[in-house]
């Protein structure tokens, strides 16, 4: 069937519209960082002037915004990065052993996800009060760690459903054990997956603000708290430069994340359903 030209540029353009659209609050927050707070509240706004990296030295000079970023960077990563490992070797279980009542437990998993932050919080934060996690590494990864995992197994779970049990059988049959297989038969396969689900629990840790002004403190603050607390300046007025300049540098890790593991995202958005070169 001939796809007509003029369809197609139309939906090339309405693609490009869409696109734009999403980009402009992006290009605004850019643009504000590079501004002075007058250039920022000037009336009509100012499309020309004359760009300054101040903003960004005074977010650089704060040894607090240096630690919120390295907090953000090490409970994001090493939380995330706990949760996939347990997350695969649950999938693999329920995948391959098929324990009674899978898909029950399954939705179960998954129904953990769809309680409101709100109100969990002050349930964790008496329990983490008592055991002694709150402000604590070790709390934070726990936490985000935890929260990783339901999501994390469904998507995997269908990349492995996706790799046939005869793999297994054939390293068991060659004297492989339980875990070479694993991790040498299908790790490798379900690869993909594993990249998904990291960007995608990535992302959501890094933004998460409720509980880590909650339940943590000044040891385990992150960005989104820097945010937070810095958008009032000492005036009572919105200080624009600093929250736009934080913002950008905000966005730099999970920008970069996305544009370098894309590829991994369609197929994990899919929980493996999609197969395909990648």
């Amino acid at each position: 069937m001939q796809v007509h030209p003029i369809r197609t540029r139309l939906y090339y353009a309405a693609l490009w519209l869409v696109a734009i659209l999403f980009f402009l609050p992006i290009l605004w927050i850019v643009l504000a960082a590079l501004k002075t707070n007058s250039d920022i509240l000037a009336y009509p706004p100012k499309w020309i002037f004359t760009p300054t990296l101040d903003n960004f030295k005074r977010i650089i000079a704060e040894k607090n915004n240096v630690s919120y970023f390295i907090n953000s960077v090490l409970i994001s990563v090493i939380s995330v990065a706990v949760a996939i490992i347990v997350s695969f070797l649950a999938a693999y279980s329920f995948s391959r052993f098929k324990p009674a009542a899978t898909d029950f437990l399954m939705f179960l998993l998954l129904s953990t996800r769809m309680v409101p932050g709100a109100a969990a919080v002050i349930p964790l934060f008496q329990l983490f009060n008592l055991l002694g996690l709150k402000d604590t590494f070790l709390g934070a990864i726990l936490l985000y760690g935890s929260f990783s995992i339901p999501f994390s197994v469904w998507i995997l779970k269908g990349f492995i459903d996706g790799v046939s049990p005869r793999y297994d059988e054939t390293g068991f049959v060659n004297g492989a054990s339980r875990l070479h297989v694993l991790f040498r038969v299908v790790l490798p396969q379900v690869f993909p997956g594993i990249i998904a689900a990291f960007i995608f629990n990535l992302i959501f840790v890094w933004n998460e603000f409720l509980f880590n002004y909650i339940i943590g403190g000044p040891k385990t603050q992150m960005i989104p708290y820097a945010l937070a607390v810095g958008l009032v300046n000492a005036g009572g007025n919105v200080d624009w430069a600093y929250v736009s300049s934080l913002s950008i540098a905000y966005m730099i890790l999970p920008i970069i994340a996305i544009f370098l593991f894309q590829r991994f995202l369609l197929v994990g958005m899919t929980f493996g359903t999609v197969r395909g070169e990648v």
